[in-house]
């Protein structure tokens, strides 16, 4: 019997809508009280500005190594391959899996609590409680719907896709035609004081636009489903970033200039409220409908991403190996999409706002500070990989990138720094933990073999 594999069927469209489901979830609908409220003020648009500069260099970084090392598992391989495979690319690559298997659930949740929160518009009755069960029925929901073959979850992303664009664009549409400049540039008192309130507010701002951002690499996640990876990786990577950062930029900016910042500030559901006082609670209504779908959609496209990156590990012995168990007829990850969706049910009982903070930091610390040094490690090492897409102004937008993350980190507050760094730390020795067990490195006196399993 032939064994079941992954199969390249993902074209450039599916690829990029996949993308821009995972970025364009409940994020930007919800957080905009949450930014506005970082710097008091409609200066905190500064974060949507500073936060895409961010990710347009860290995603060249990840559109480098996606074309250059095609396989599912993303930063997975991206971090073994430049780092050692039998030396310390299995530490850093295992922090990776370490970090993907308790963030990945936190970014899932926060989608699934957004979905949730603006339910209530619709629901105003609907008990706390009765709120958390909404939110683990959307991830159960989504882990039934990617439980099944990639082409048709590639139709099935284009489909909620073009409902997602209707809410945005919708949205800026309106904004654009009723917007009132003058709320826009109604600062307060001292906003532009480069003052050290001004910098931490600035790096909250731009901690809530990275989240609202993120998505951007799910193509690589699923690198090795992907048709034509060389072309398809760096364009549905850099063609995501570029719409939705335009999208982003000019929604937010149009519905404070409808909106007042001082009430946009303590809305729950800043866009239903922003339909509703242009055209009346109905029709807000009708809003909060795309946004659920909208919210749903990202719960949907960062669960299917998610799961097939601890099904590249475990094939290469360096997880659990019931990660590596595919479906034998429809050729997908199965424990990985079970253990994603129950895992994000969990995370739901966690507040929105400990949600985004916690899982930006981690993965900031942990993933994208490791990937941007990844490029570099492995220009280095393997100078002769075959690269077809480099990165623009490299090493200019690799320290962007890098120095980015840092002031992400540095400003994220106290509680989420310590904690990111004692799950560093427990991770750290969790490997050190394992490879005793298992004589790799840096206990083992030669170089293990990489399929070695467990």
């Amino acid at each position: 019997m032939t064994e079941p594999v992954l199969r390249r069927k993902l074209g450039l469209g599916p690829a990029t809508s996949a993308n821009m489901l995972a970025m364009i979830g409940v994020g930007p609908f919800l957080t905009i009280p949450l930014l506005l409220a970082s710097m008091n003020g409609p200066h905190a648009m500064l974060g949507w500005i500073m936060g895409a500069g961010i990710v347009i260099c860290d995603g060249l970084a990840w559109a480098e190594l996606g074309a250059a090392l095609p396989q599912s598992g993303g930063a997975y391989h991206y971090l073994s391959e430049a780092f050692g495979r039998n030396g310390r690319g299995r530490l850093v690559s295992f922090l990776f899996l370490w970090q993907l298997v308790i963030s990945m659930p936190l970014g899932l949740a926060s989608g699934a609590v957004g979905f949730s929160q603006y339910a209530l518009y619709l629901w105003p009755g609907m008990s706390p409680a009765t709120g958390k069960w909404l939110a683990v029925t959307v991830c159960l929901a989504a882990c039934a719907l990617i439980y099944r073959r990639i082409e048709s979850i590639g139709r099935l992303s284009v489909a909620i896709w073009c409902v997602v664009m209707v809410a945005v664009l919708w949205v800026v549409a309106d904004g654009l035609w009723h917007a009132k400049p003058s709320l826009i540039t109604t600062l307060p008192p001292g906003a532009m004081d480069l003052n050290k309130s001004f910098w931490m507010g600035l790096g909250g701002a731009t901690l809530i636009a990275a989240y609202d951002y993120g998505g951007y690499n799910t193509v690589c996640y699923l690198g090795g489903e992907v048709e034509k990876p060389a072309r398809t990786i760096p364009w549905a990577i850099l063609g995501a970033i570029g719409l939705v950062a335009v999208l982003y930029l000019t929604m937010n900016l149009t519905i404070i200039g409808v909106v007042p910042w001082q009430e946009a500030i303590q809305s729950k559901y800043i866009v239903s409220d922003f339909i509703a006082r242009l055209h009346g609670r109905r029709v807000a209504e009708a809003m909060t409908v795309l946004i659920l779908v909208t919210a749903f959609a990202s719960v949907f496209a960062g669960m299917l991403g998610a799961s097939r990156v601890p099904w590249a590990a475990a094939k290469a012995g360096q997880f659990f190996r019931a990660f590596a168990r595919l479906h034998p007829r429809g050729e997908f990850p199965t424990f990985g999409v079970l253990y994603f969706g129950i895992a994000s049910a969990t995370a739901c009982a966690l507040d929105l706002e400990a949600l985004v903070k916690a899982l930006t930091v981690i993965q900031a610390l942990i993933q994208s500070l490791a990937v941007v040094v990844a490029v570099t490690a492995l220009r280095i090492t393997q100078p002769k990989l075959e690269r077809p897409f480099r990165m623009w102004a490299y090493p200019f937008t690799s320290a962007v990138a890098f120095l980015g993350w840092t002031y992400i980190i540095v400003t994220s507050g106290v509680v989420y720094i310590t904690g990111a760094l004692a799950m560093l730390a427990v991770g750290i020795a969790a490997y050190l933990w394992r490879a005793k067990s298992k004589a790799e490195w840096p206990w083992a006196k030669t170089n293990p073999s990489p399929e070695a399993v467990n």
